[in-house]
């Protein structure tokens, strides 16, 4: 089983919004961490109606209870004209709000209320390796670490199912159902470019669509939490860098899924793509988790020298290497890094063993490595 790592009941000084990707625990966590809360849960579609008809339901309902209770709204991007009462609730009754919702940008498309800063966001991920007793790297690889996925006697069935509510709710809402054909196989070019350099005009040659129509793809998928824009560490520039974003889907499995890979073996290129991709969403997670300021971007020169992670400005580098022995040709994008910053602590993760310091890199076991990271050890 698992326990996640967000203790929502500290984060609520103020009002938040939680946001996070389909099926990553949202509900399940509100509930659990406000129980005593008064819970409105907007995926109940008579609640929903009578609320679309008459927001000033909530005011009246809430206007003659006592400041600083807690009211958590699940799902309040289905009823955003919610949000003008949420607003005076809290501004003349100090009430703090809860709001939940798979993304911002239905209520940013739209011109809506995002409060003005009297609610901070707050982001929800899938499970991550510290959240796992008896954790499996392998099966998280394999099937990603959405909660009812990794759990699940039948994953596959899951992960079908997952992309293609994806599909048929937020993409019809987004006003593209006139072409889902069009997305559907965006997705799969995405897939296949999964944390790969982005080149828009190849990819819009191979969906058949503008560039443009492939940023606004891209945009969706950023927007509603499904996919992150990792950029180049271009901060300053001793040498000529590649300076295009890197893309990667919010879970390993999803990507599995669009690609039809269904079982993968240590040694073979698939698995150290998906041994990657685990690293860098745990590494999101740990960021958006403890509010780090501290950015993760990427580096690589056009001569093809690269290092897979840069958080900050510069303070650690890590190369990701689904290795059991480390050699030293898998030291030359770190070695190159650290001629220009020398400062820089240096790390490669993999799967080798024996933990070790060679000249000044460290060495670290993929287990080791995620205990120190959510142990704090890291930065």
């Amino acid at each position: 089983m698992y326990s996640r790592y967000l203790q929502l009941n500290k984060e609520t000084e103020s009002s938040l919004f939680l946001f996070g990707a389909r099926q990553t625990g949202k509900s399940t966590i509100l509930r659990k961490e406000f129980p005593k809360s008064v819970f409105i849960d907007l995926l109940d579609s008579e609640l929903r109606m009578r609320f679309k008809r008459r927001p000033s339901l909530l005011y009246e309902m809430l206007k003659d209870k006592e400041s600083n209770i807690i009211v958590v709204i699940d799902e309040i991007p289905e009823v955003p004209e919610l949000l003008n009462e949420v607003h005076r609730l809290i501004s003349e009754k100090d009430i703090i709000f809860v709001l939940c919702g798979s993304s911002a940008r239905k209520l940013k498309r739209k011109g809506y209320n995002t409060l003005g800063g009297r609610a901070y966001p707050c982001y929800f991920y899938p499970l991550t390796s510290n959240e796992i007793t008896d954790f499996d790297l392998d099966r998280a690889l394999t099937y990603g670490l959405l909660p009812t996925h990794y759990l699940a006697k039948n994953p596959k069935r899951l992960l079908a199912a997952y992309v293609d509510v994806y599909l048929k709710e937020e993409i019809q809402e987004e006003a593209l159902a006139r072409n889902l054909t069009g997305f559907h196989r965006f997705l799969e070019i995405a897939a296949l470019t999964n944390g790969e350099i982005v080149n828009y005009a190849n990819i819009a040659s191979e969906c058949g669509v503008s560039a443009q129509t492939i940023k606004s793809y891209f945009g969706i998928l950023e927007d509603t939490l499904v996919g992150y824009m990792i950029p180049a560490y271009t901060k300053v520039m001793k040498r000529r860098l590649v300076q295009a974003p890197r893309f990667f889907f919010f879970d390993v499995g999803l990507t599995n899924h669009l690609l039809h890979r269904d079982a993968l073996l240590r040694g073979t290129p698939e698995y150290g793509h998906a041994f990657e991709h685990f690293i860098i969403m745990e590494l999101i997670a740990y960021i958006g988790y403890n509010h780090k300021e501290e950015q993760l971007s990427y580096w690589r020169t056009h001569t093809g020298v690269e290092v897979d992670v840069v958080i900050g400005n510069a303070k650690l580098a890590i190369e990701i290497k689904s290795a059991d022995e480390i050699a030293k040709r898998h030291m030359k994008g770190l070695k190159s890094f650290g001629d220009d910053y020398p400062d820089c602590r240096k790390i490669i993760v993999s799967l080798d063993r024996i933990n070790r310091k060679e000249d000044d890199i460290e060495l670290i076991y993929v287990h080791d490595f995620l205990k120190m990271l959510w142990n704090d050890e890291l930065f």
